[in-house]
């Protein structure tokens, strides 16, 4: 691959990882539009350790008290502080991780083009409805109570955790969007759309440090040469474009709302329907 499509996967994998649109469906579609080689396995795990670096770097005065809170409330055998939250995180990421050692040999098969555009219109329908009837219920509570507001994410309780978490492991079909899903999940439980995102982008740690742990070890078996600046491009590129889609995300989120990610996602759908039936 030359660098140009180098630096293209590289920045849709950071433009699209935490955004509701899929970066698994871009990853696949955008070699298969422009005829592009397969970007190979070093490219695919820097280019996920970039993201990983964007959404650490992003919640590194969140991390710490979690992790703090946690290992307390272990010790006291009582949840104390953040300690909610962040066993929220652990048990939210059991539902994807079980579902993706057991369907890992199956997911090659998933990766069709029209299974993407099915599941991009499909979750980005179900998406709307989550939205719409998110900001429905908040006018009705605010109606009869001003200061009602919805939930966020250091309210979660087991039900919600569990329903997010099953929810990401449907993400493991291309194009439903591991994001688009939990935040879809998220809003469905009652929380407001910040707080579905925050959680979501949190959920996202372990499963990207998992899957880029697992693809290191299958890269590090392989006989392959690996191509070092090329390598440190895509982590660049990845790491800061997904910071700041990550950071202008939720600080644009109440004013911009799904809308735009909805309409995208339609209109994604449709042509790749038009492209390949």
């Amino acid at each position: 691959m030359d660098t140009f499509q180098i630096i293209v996967l590289a920045l849709v994998q950071g433009l699209t990882e935490f955004l509701p649109i899929s970066s698994s469906a871009h990853l696949i579609l955008v070699p298969k539009l422009f005829g592009w080689q397969d970007q190979g396995l070093a490219i695919d795990v820097a280019a996920h350790f970039g993201t990983l670096l964007a959404i650490l770097w992003y919640f590194r005065r969140d991390l710490h008290p979690l992790f703090s809170d946690w290992n307390r409330s272990i010790r006291l055998r009582k949840t104390t502080g953040d300690s909610v939250l962040a066993w929220g995180v652990l048990i939210g990421t059991l539902p994807a991780a079980i579902a993706g050692y057991f369907l890992d040999d199956y997911s090659e098969q998933l990766r069709n083009p029209l299974i993407i555009a099915s599941t991009t219109l499909i979750f980005g329908a179900l998406l709307w409805y989550a939205d719409a009837s998110a900001q429905n219920k908040l006018r009705l509570m605010q109606k009869l109570d001003a200061t009602a507001q919805q939930k966020n994410e250091h309210q979660l309780d087991l039900k919600m955790i569990l329903f997010i978490g099953f929810a990401q492991a449907i993400a493991l079909i291309p194009g439903t969007s591991r994001s688009g899903i939990t935040i879809t999940a998220g809003l469905l439980m009652g929380m407001s759309r910040k707080a579905a995102a925050r959680f979501s982008f949190l959920l996202s740690i372990p499963i990207i440090l998992a899957a880029s742990l697992l693809k290191t070890l299958d890269l590090s078996a392989s006989p392959v040469h690996i191509d070092w600046f090329d390598v440190m491009l895509v982590t660049t590129l990845s790491a800061v474009s997904a910071y700041l889609c990550i950071y202008y995300f939720i600080r644009l989120l109440d004013s911009v709302g799904m809308m735009p990610f909805i309409i995208y996602r339609f209109f994604l759908g449709a042509v790749l329907l038009w492209v390949f039936l």
